[in-house]
């Protein structure tokens, strides 16, 4: 292991969806106008973030009752997606610096073909039901009953790259269920239907009313189609500790400790425990899914603004107890504007904060052109070199 430069801890925390207005492209992706950031502002005037607006949030652009700092505590900057898409993995790969050509394919609108799922049903034995664009819980309750008296399986997507499939634990069963979702895996990597997630959905309870989904939920994605920092990282015995969804977002590539949360309250939680008892060198990788998951894509402003208010408060402890040599880096994956039309992601520019307790200087920095930025700025700091094939420029000189 090579001695780290600057920083022996970095903490790179995503808060799910919050994007900072259209990319130059998104009338390409239907989302000309949308703006995360600022249509929640708006929408909910009376949000407070006390800790982002001392972090330099208000400083990154005009914000409805956010006014900039006069003295930011972080450096702030925008930063733009080369990718094509706007996925969770594509936005979280690019971070650590692989840049992706073809983005993953969605079902929203018509469910899956039905040649896929004359497939499915061939090789699982299982009669499929739904095939349509849901919510979960809601799925559960429309077709939980039917699926447990005749042993078919509910099938179902989102405005993501997923393919989704419930089972009842105590009916059809949870190893059938990770069954089921392994063989949809295979059928989902022929470039046509290729998906970015296949997610097992186990739930409980017998009739309408009581179904409750369980933690015992499984991701099977793609894995990334390179070489990314986190393997840089792990290969030279650094430590990259994942909190959330990040394990599976990366399909454990990279990532030498992994927990998972139920919540963006609980990922908060995890991640200032990390830093008041983990002794580590490197990169803790945190995804805060709520903002994404209950709020972006429900079209609920309102609940993301109390998300967002929750967060604030948790990262005023995390700044309290950040040590001398931690560098905090919060930002973001993509957008998903609750005030926007659909229920899908919104293709948007991302902001990026930047704190240190040992950092002198703080401010506007100019905008960037990729999220791998992100990833090579890691990367320069615990001196280890950028795979072959990724992208992005370091930021490290620029934090004094």
């Amino acid at each position: 292991m090579k001695e780290f430069q600057k920083y022996k801890r970095v903490f790179l925390i995503v808060l799910d969806s919050y994007g900072a207005g259209p990319m130059e492209d998104a009338a390409d992706y239907g989302d000309e106008g949308a703006d995360t950031m600022g249509h929640i502002a708006q929408a909910v005037p009376g949000m407070a973030l006390p800790h982002l607006q001392k972090l330099g949030l208000g400083n990154l652009r005009p914000l409805a009752n956010m006014e900039a700092a006069e003295n930011p505590k972080a450096y702030v900057t925008i930063m733009r997606e080369q990718s094509t898409g706007k996925d969770t993995m594509t936005g979280h790969w690019e971070m650590m610096g692989l840049k992706t050509e073809k983005p993953f394919v969605t079902f929203t609108d018509t469910g899956f073909p039905p040649e896929l799922i004359k497939e499915l049903e061939e090789r699982t034995g299982h009669k499929v039901i739904g095939n349509k664009s849901a919510s979960g819980t809601e799925i559960i309750e429309e077709l939980g009953e039917e699926e447990i008296a005749t042993g078919h399986m509910i099938v179902y997507t989102s405005a993501d790259s997923v393919l989704q499939i419930c089972g009842n634990e105590e009916t059809f069963g949870l190893e059938e269920l990770y069954r089921c979702c392994e063989i949809a895996r295979d059928i989902t990597m022929k470039d046509e239907w290729i998906v970015g997630r296949v997610i097992a959905r186990p739930y409980v309870g017998k009739k309408k009313g009581e179904f409750k989904r369980t933690s015992n939920r499984h991701d099977y994605a793609l894995k990334p189609h390179g070489q990314t920092v986190l393997n840089a990282l792990e290969s030279a015995g650094y430590t990259v500790y994942s909190i959330g969804k990040i394990n599976d977002i990366f399909v454990g590539e990279g990532i030498t400790e992994a927990v998972k949360s139920t919540s963006s309250a609980e990922g908060m939680d995890q991640t200032i425990e990390a830093v008041k008892h983990k002794e580590f060198t490197g990169l803790c990788f945190v995804n805060l899914v709520d903002f994404d998951a209950l709020w972006g894509h429900r079209r609920d402003p309102e609940g993301y603004a109390r998300e967002l208010e929750q967060f604030d408060e948790k990262l005023g402890e995390l700044l309290n107890v950040l040590k001398e040599d931690d560098l905090l880096l919060l930002t973001a994956d993509h957008g998903n504007d609750p005030t926007y039309t659909g229920t899908d992601h919104t293709r948007e520019k991302v902001p990026l904060l930047v704190y240190s307790k040992k950092m002198t200087g703080s401010g506007r920095m100019p905008e960037r052109d990729t999220f791998a930025d992100i990833g090579a700025s890691i990367a320069e700091n615990f001196q280890v070199e950028l795979p072959q094939g990724t992208i992005g420029s370091s930021m490290l000189a620029c934090w004094k």
